[in-house]
């Protein structure tokens, strides 16, 4: 396989202490791009950034050399929801943290796209589409795409199948403001093989058949402790499960995905038998594939 052209990897970063440690942390872990929550995940609310603390991030980002900064919204919302109350909570509380990605210049703002419940899966995607469309046309974003990501399909969820991304582009049709972040860990659960070359050129395929050319714009790059097709999302350490080395070095090689940036999300802390951070490990583990 040919090497990739200079990989970005990075992981995701707690901002606690605040926003600038988040930076902080992922230059000690050997990391060239970071992901954050802006505020905490499992709150609708939010307080506003200040000016000192806008700055304290990006001065950080430039005396660590730490590029490609992105954030993931909040799990709580659910542009699919047929509950009108949660559907528009769910609206105002995105336009937040759209906002706010705009006052730090993140570069994406990942979401997941939300679960239809006990409407439909075409009732649901009808749901996204209007919502982004509102969202995007209220925000006006000028430095930051709305990333949707690829889920595993636990429960009524959207968006395991490629034709569920490219059905919301469609039917937003600004693909100027949106893009996808296309998980790993989601996709083999979904079912896309990524450890066999027939798998992983079926995938392939469907990229490119349903989605614009330069729609995927960063990659969680993540192992499942869970089978492929299992449905479950449980990310697991790089060759700790069941994606293997190899499907890594596919993904590492492809043009697809190895021109985006690319965030673990894998479980943090200290490897007990190296002494070394885990997201360190990881990175290691990555790069040892480029050779």
């Amino acid at each position: 396989m040919p090497k990739a052209p200079s990989l970005r990897l990075g992981a995701h970063m707690s901002i606690a202490g605040g926003l600038e440690k988040a930076v902080q942390r992922a230059r000690d872990a050997t990391c060239d791009v970071v992901q954050i929550f802006t505020k905490n995940n499992n709150q609708w609310a939010a307080k506003p950034l200040t000016d000192a603390m806008v700055q304290a991030w990006r001065s950080a980002l430039t005396e660590y050399a730490i590029g490609a900064p992105i954030a993931h919204a909040s799990y709580l919302i659910n542009l699919a929801s047929p509950n009108p109350e949660l559907f528009r909570k769910s609206i105002e509380a995105l336009i937040v943290e759209w906002q706010r990605a705009e006052q730090l210049q993140l570069e994406g703002l990942v979401v997941h796209p939300g679960a239809f419940t006990d409407s439909s899966e075409e009732e649901g995607l009808a749901k996204i589409v209007e919502a982004v469309r509102e969202i995007i046309d209220r925000v006006q974003p000028q430095h930051c795409r709305l990333l949707l990501e690829n889920t595993a399909g636990q429960g009524s969820c959207l968006g395991h199948a490629i034709v569920h991304l490219g059905t919301m582009f469609r039917g937003v049709g600004n693909t100027e403001n949106l893009g996808v972040c296309f998980d790993t860990c989601h996709a083999f659960a979904a079912g896309y093989d990524l450890t066999t070359d027939a798998g992983y050129a079926a995938m392939q395929s469907e990229i490119n058949s349903e989605l614009p050319s330069d729609a995927i714009r960063a990659v969680h790059i993540n192992d499942s402790k869970k089978g492929c097709g299992s449905r479950v999302d449980r990310h697991d350490h790089i060759g700790q499960g069941m994606i293997t080395l190899d499907g890594f070095r596919r993904v590492l090689s492809d043009p697809i995905f190895n021109v985006c940036p690319m965030y673990l999300e894998t479980p943090k802390g200290v490897d007990t038998e190296t002494g070394e951070d885990c997201d360190t490990n990881n990175l290691n583990t990555l790069r040892s594939l480029l050779g």
